[in-house]
């Protein structure tokens, strides 16, 4: 349990931090007055999310591994921290859409159907929980492991490389 204690803790911190940011977009009116503007500033928790990989990747590269890391270690690393994140979102998402922003399917339904987006039934199917819950946990996955690969790039450090000299 201790070989997986901080990578569990880093999803934790990425939940909390989620949590976070959907409270700011709700206070913000992204998911009532202004949601028209969700789909482009929800985008930017991208910065975050990639943010809390690399501080995650770094903390364990430095404490556990003395301050050289592997490309494979930091990946598997991100890799646990996804595998984690994605077992966490559908409570996550529940947190979400029950007690911070409890009318979002409804007023983005509304909105797709205002906007001739989406048919009623479909904008139904579509913005609901379950659907939610799926979209996230598949989207956390994937996003997590596509980060890490590209963030493990970055925080690798060997006794060989340029970045230890």
């Amino acid at each position: 349990m201790n070989a997986i204690k901080l990578e569990l803790r880093w999803a934790v911190i990425f939940t909390l931090a989620m949590w976070g940011w959907m409270l700011i977009e709700r206070l913000f009116g992204l998911h009532s007055t202004r949601i028209e503007e969700h789909a482009i500033y929800t985008n930017v928790f991208a910065i975050v999310a990639i943010t809390i990989y690399v501080l995650a990747l770094r903390d364990k590269r430095d404490r556990v591994f003395g301050g050289l890391i592997s490309w494979g270690q930091a990946f598997k690393c991100g890799l646990l921290i996804s595998v984690f994140v994605a077992l966490l979102t559908p409570l996550s998402q529940w947190v979400i859409h029950t007690l911070i922003s409890p009318h979002f399917f409804t007023n983005m339904a509304d909105y797709a159907v205002q906007n001739g987006l989406m048919e009623a039934t479909a904008a139904a199917q579509y913005f609901s929980l379950q659907s939610y819950m799926l979209q996230a946990v598949l989207g956390a996955f994937v996003m997590g492991v596509l980060t890490s690969l590209v963030v493990a790039f970055f925080v690798r450090r060997t006794p060989q490389s340029p970045a230890t000299k």
